[in-house]
């Protein structure tokens, strides 16, 4: 016997299943054994831990397994303190996940349920790896999201914002968030999060707010927070800048609009004709820009030009290289005031930058006669006067890239307003060298470029919101004094006004900052503010930082990821955790992003009543890191019938064990763990097989989670689950527990039975942890829950030579099975056959002959084992299985060769009849010119189907006759 460790990644399962196409109607194409016998005993069966809570509910009882029950055992996990992270155990450092806070206002979609059901497994995984497992929860109070919910809220009382003072607005925020803000945290305890619930967090806490006026303190006091007008996305609705995450990008049908620009001292032929898509904005126009080269404007480079509408205002004409000379008319309109391309161009050139817009909406004198009017309005009335003066040239459809609040859905204007940066530059350098230095890994590792691309070209960053609901900005004003030369950085009210009177006397008055921070600035301090910083002193602090893993999806690696690295290394000097991994978004079936016009929303508690957590998860965690996932009811009806599959197995597998009563016999069984090269080397071929090929799946699974490819870990597991143990040990094992007559065996089955199992629901507890506790709990004498049991050990023992036994025995079986199925022979029919190979083939399929007959349904009286071919080969049906092992099937014993001829002969006459019609149809001139191509090449494949089939038939009715002839 040769016992090998096997290599960690070497391919395990015969069955290499996609794991998507998991349906039913695929399950069924596969010739799968007979139905488990699930009716030989009704004995109850609870553990111990399960008896006593009352909480769980065995397959002896319950025909399939509840998902009502899900809430209650993820009640009981939370109740026994397994979330916590646990030292006692000795497995390494811990390992601790920062959850992404989801907005409070929230509820739960499926983009939630992504990002908790990976990071859930990695937190179960690493806690029964023995390392003290802490994920951290929290939620984020979402600035603009909040307090428009709330405005909506106090307008169906008829008040607005306005009417309140800021205290009572923040009042009644507050009051909304104690009613509705826990419903999002909530729902992702439904998902199975294994969270420390009691370490929960709120991103207006006191203690993270804290971290944030001292985050705020510390970059001013570096130089790294400054005061500036810049431009930025302001939302007139909200009165607000928008970060760029909060603006999202539509194509809406819209007007390109050509406008005449008369030339300075010209003639009525010298003018520039401008495209453009916002005409109102040209009361902002400080330039009009042409290509260098482009030979139509070159003349007029160097003058001036009369913006129109404006009483007689010049602009210069210049040259710059970045113009476009093939969009329009290829001469560009420069308002940087409201654009951000123009205002870089400006800022590069140092033209001057004007403003036509007011806060609201509306334009202001700038504008002259259309001064006050809505932006919207102005276009339409400006377009009408260009018109009736000439300098209107043409007005054509275009389809406009829209730039919209993610909030309001109000469409976002460039706006240069004052507000407070913080420089990145520096920042970036240092967030870029942990990366290069191999001290942060982002998987998957595609995105270090976008990462590196984004940090090289980084601005600095706007976090002044112009909200009443947030982190306050910890900046005070003098009374009196200009506000842009004049303000204090402090930590509170109190020592702010130490400062001032310090610097402008006692009598100084002050005053606060009214703007709010951006709701990311509080966000990118996550994974330290959560521990206790700046309190260096904090014991969660000092055990569990820097955290281990940053998990979330990969569009907001920018707004962030890349932040938090910042902040962390400036702020704390370390970076912030180890690894980083990005997951992609959750679509519909057909790849379409899920919205509500789309109507293709698929919600996840609808899904879960559904198809059950477990289910849900399985499906979602399949995904390949980073790239979207296409969700479809099929992939999620599969995964459903996989959880049933694991219910059937845990029935079969307690009615088969002794009564809980028989202590002996269960201490025996519990006893034998087969993970030594003794224990394995004494066991018959299937159960050989089955834990050698247990074992080398405990490696390559463990070492997918370490590299934390958990949609390799699941195919493994559902493969060797459905393809090696459901439908083939469990079906061998039935000769031993049915008909052996010799108890040895009997208890052999059920050990390794036991042994396979219980190591099944640890390796898949990651993925469905509610199926895999609740049949765990049904094994009796369990001594802990399997939520906190011992991960499967690695470099188990393995016999190579009898796993290829075993696969032998198998390609034997399916070729009978196959031959079968070909002759239509009857299920429950068994026939005769006659097995050939070499001595040492036929010593160890003959020690297995119940398996052999059992699986293939032979009769034991009339099979014979030998290493040459019978007498009547031409009689016989015969089947090459692999290398040096055949076998010869009597025909007679599988069919009725008289009525097969019969039956066969009909069945070609109705065969020939159909395909010289399409022949024929193929033949008519008249078809073939005037039928659509793909109708042509649809015949065309059916008479070659046709055609093929009928081959098939004859040769088989040849054979049939031939038999008849010979045995006259």
């Amino acid at each position: 016997m040769a016992l090998t460790s096997p290599a960690i990644l070497s391919s395990r399962s015969i069955y290499r299943l996609n794991p998507f196409l998991f349906s039913p109607q695929c399950r069924r194409s596969r010739l799968i054994p007979p139905r488990w016998n699930l009716r030989r005993h009704s004995r109850k069966f609870f553990s111990a831990l399960a008896s006593e809570t009352e909480v769980f509910t065995s397959p002896g009882i319950a025909k399939t397994f509840d998902f009502a029950s899900e809430e209650r055992i993820y009640n009981w996990w939370e109740s026994q303190g397994y979330f916590k992270p646990n030292f006692d155990r000795g497995g390494g450092d811990p390992f601790v996940v920062s959850m992404p806070p989801p907005n409070v206002t929230g509820s739960l979609h499926m983009g939630h349920a992504m990002f908790v059901t990976l990071e859930d497994i990695m937190v179960r995984y690493f806690r029964m790896k023995g390392r003290p497992a802490l994920w951290l929860p929290g939620t984020d109070h979402a600035g603009i999201a909040t307090q428009l919910v709330v405005e909506k809220m106090l307008a169906k009382e008829g008040v607005k914002r306005t009417d309140l003072s800021r205290e009572e607005f923040a009042k009644r925020v507050w009051e909304w968030k104690e009613k509705y803000g826990g419903t999002i945290t909530k729902q992702i305890r439904r998902l199975g999060a294994s969270c420390d619930w009691n370490r929960e967090h709120f991103t207006l806490d006191v203690q993270l707010s804290r971290a944030v006026v001292e985050a705020f303190v510390s970059l001013h006091e570096k130089g790294l927070i400054y005061q500036g007008s810049y431009l930025v996305n302001w939302s007139p609705t909200l009165q607000t800048a928008v970060s760029d995450l909060e603006v999202e990008y539509s194509e809406e049908p819209g007007y390109l609009y050509h406008i005449k620009y008369r030339v300075a001292g010209g003639t009525r032929n010298d003018f520039l004709t401008i495209a453009t898509t916002r005409p109102e904005t040209l009361f902002a126009d400080t330039a009009i820009a042409v290509h260098p080269e482009d030979k139509r404007y070159s003349k007029y480079v160097g003058r001036l030009a009369i913006v129109p509408m404006t009483f007689g205002r010049h602009i210069p004409i210049i040259a710059d290289k970045h113009v476009d000379r093939e969009f329009g008319t290829g001469v560009l309109k420069i308002s940087p005031g409201h654009d951000h391309n123009d205002y870089h161009i400006a800022r590069k050139l140092g033209l001057p930058i004007l403003n036509v817009m007011n806060k609201d909406g509306t334009l202001n004198d700038a504008a002259g006669i259309y001064s006050d009017m809505d932006r919207f309005e102005a276009r339409k009335k400006l377009w009408a006067d260009l018109e009736e003066t000439g300098l209107a040239v043409k007005k054509e459809p275009h389809t406009l890239r829209v730039p919209r609040s993610q909030r309001g859905g109000e469409v976002i204007e460039p706006l240069v307003s004052k507000q407070w940066f913080v420089t990145m530059e520096p920042l970036a350098e240092k967030a870029l060298s942990v990366v290069e230095k191999g001290q942060l890994t982002i998987l998957p590792e595609r995105f270090e470029k976008i990462y590196n691309h984004w940090l090289t070209n980084i601005k600095d960053w706007c976090i002044s919101r112009q909200l009443w609901w947030g982190h306050r900005i910890p900046v005070w004003y003098i009374e009196g004094k200009d506000c842009e030369e004049h303000y204090i950085v402090a930590r509170d009210e109190r020592e702010a006004l130490e400062k001032a009177k310090e610097k402008y006397g006692k009598s100084v008055e002050i005053y606060q900052d009214p703007d709010v921070l951006d709701t990311w600035f509080s966000s990118s301090l996550w994974p330290f503010s959560t521990l206790g910083w700046p309190d260096l002193s904090s014991e969660d602090l000092q055990k569990f930082y820097p955290t281990t893993m940053l998990e979330t999806g990969h569009d907001i690696l920018f707004f962030w990821v890349a932040r938090m690295v910042m902040m962390g290394l400036e702020l704390t000097g370390t970076v912030p955790f180890s690894y980083v991994y990005l997951h992609g978004l959750i679509r519909d079936a057909q790849g379409r992003k899920m919205s509500k016009t789309l109507g293709n929303v698929i919600d996840p508690l609808d899904t879960i009543k559904e198809y059950g957590t477990d289910a849900l998860r399985f499906t979602i965690s399949l995904g390949t890191a980073g790239q979207d996932l296409n969700l479809s009811m099929e992939r999620l009806s599969a995964n459903k019938a996989f959880t049933n599959k694991l219910w059937n197995a845990g029935k079969f597998i307690l009615q088969n064990v002794p009564d809980k009563s028989d202590a002996s016999a269960w201490e025996l069984l519990l006893t034998n763990k087969f993970d030594t090269e003794a224990s394995l080397v004494n066991l018959p071929l299937p159960e050989r097989w089955v834990v050698s090929e247990l074992h080398q799946l405990i490696d390559s699974v463990t070492a997918n989670y370490e590299k934390f490819f958990f949609n390799e870990a699941g195919r493994e597991i559902y493969d060797f689950f459905w393809g090696e143990f459901a439908d083939w040990y469990i079906e061998a094992s039935k000769t031993r527990l049915y008909n052996s007559g010799d108890n040895s065996m009997t208890s052999i089955a059920q050990a390794v039975l036991l042994y396979v199992f219980e190591n099944i629901l640890k390796l898949l507890h990651p993925f469905m942890p509610f199926v895999t506790e609740e049949l765990w709990q049904a094994l009796p004498y369990r001594k802990q829950a399997l939520i906190v049991s011992t991960w499967p050990s690695t470099s188990l023992p393995r016999d190579m030579i009898s796993v290829k036994r075993f696969q032998n025995l198998q390609a034997l079986i399916r070729a009978i099975r196959n031959a079968r199925a070909e002759h239509s022979v009857e299920p429950a029919k068994r026939i005769s056959a006659s097995i050939v190979a070499g001595s040492d083939v036929l010593c160890y399929i003959s020690s297995e002959k119940e398996v052999l007959a059992s699986l293939s349904r032979l009769d034991l009286e009339h099979a014979q084992f030998t290493e040459s071919p019978p007498g009547d080969i031409s009689q016989s049906v015969h089947i090459v299985a692999s290398d040096g092992l055949e076998a010869y099937l009597p025909l007679a014993d599988m069919v009725d060769v008289s009525s097969e001829i019969q039956r066969l002969t009909k069945r070609l006459s109705k065969m020939q009849s159909e395909y010289d019609a399409l022949v024929a149809r193929l033949n008519a001139p008249s078809f073939i010119e005037k039928a659509p191509a793909e109708v042509v090449r649809g015949v065309r494949e059916k008479a070659s189907e046709a055609e093929e089939k009928i081959s098939l038939t004859k040769n088989r009715l040849e054979f049939l006759q031939s038999t008849v002839s010979i045995a006259k």
